[in-house]
């Protein structure tokens, strides 16, 4: 039981890291070319849902690959 509870802290850990960096790099974009005059709650809302998509694709991405990578010793006995 106490795996299955580090195993939670770490992927909510991991996914609020990778939310980060992806709000971070995001900020680098000029998103207000393309967006209407006057929506800038549409276009804020649109930035953070966009943020936790790419944030939690890398980062279950990354969690996957953990445990894949974990798995493989299993391959060798």
């Amino acid at each position: 039981m106490q795996f299955l509870g580090q195993h939670a802290l770490i992927a909510i850990l991991v996914h609020l890291l990778f939310i980060t960096l992806t709000w971070w790099a995001l900020q680098a974009l000029n998103y207000e070319a393309l967006l209407k005059k006057g929506k800038v709650v549409q276009a804020r809302v649109l930035l953070i849902l966009l943020t936790i998509a790419i944030g939690s694709a890398v980062s279950s991405f990354f969690l996957d690959y953990l445990g894949y990578s974990n798995s493989l010793t299993y391959l060798l006995k």
